[in-house]
């Protein structure tokens, strides 16, 4: 992940970060112990996966979250091979949740009116390559005819000034990625007793 220069120092350690481009700043500061069985899924990459994840997690209905890497071709990748943008995947989400309280086109449109801006081409802020792209993964025909409604909607509605450029892509491999980056947030505070300098500023931002 590309960060900004700007630094920061917690207990001897140093940090950066990125901007945030979300219009969304809830944060859930719980850990998800156990996923779900039968539980509907929808997949979304858009930016970096730490970021991305954090907007639904705290949404009332989402039941369980995975991040990892989608997309692309190299098979079992790692984190170090997504960071060179060569493999063709994008960081995911996947999303675990309760139909009957969250439906996929709210999860849509959260995704692409607060989460996250998609009208950046193979980035999000200073986070730049393919692997930061803004895509949805659908999972069956109506998944992909809902994301496409929900897009035209967005851009009628001028959510965003620009065009959005999300992909929407079938589902493919879904990779998961390494167990520390998994509801990063949540376990960063739990080890450290404080809030991620990027929960912060959302919280800054509320």
């Amino acid at each position: 992940m590309k960060h900004f220069t700007l630094l920061f120092v917690i207990l001897g350690t140093v940090w950066t970060f990125a901007p945030l481009t979300s219009k969304s700043m809830e944060v859930s500061e719980t850990i998800m112990e156990t996923m779900p069985e039968n539980a509907a899924v929808a997949t979304f990459a858009g930016g970096c996966f730490w970021c991305i994840e954090s907007e639904f997690r705290s949404l009332e209905g989402v039941l369980f979250t995975l991040v990892g890497y989608e997309g692309g071709e190299l098979q079992n990748p790692t984190y170090r091979d997504i960071t060179t943008g060569k493999t063709g995947h994008a960081e995911a989400i996947e999303i675990h949740y309760d139909a009957d309280k969250i439906t996929y086109r709210e999860l849509l449109d959260h995704f692409l009116r607060k989460a996250h801006d998609p009208t950046q081409k193979d980035r999000q802020g200073v986070d730049v390559g393919s692997q930061y792209r803004s895509a949805v993964f659908y999972h069956n025909d109506g998944q992909k005819a809902e994301a496409e409604a929900a897009i035209t909607a967005a851009q009628t509605d001028k959510v965003w000034k620009k065009p959005i450029v999300t992909e929407i892509s079938p589902k493919s491999k879904f990779w998961l990625a390494e167990d520390y980056h998994q509801q990063y947030y949540e376990k960063y505070k739990e080890e450290t007793g404080r809030d991620h300098v990027r929960v912060l500023f959302k919280k800054k931002n509320k």
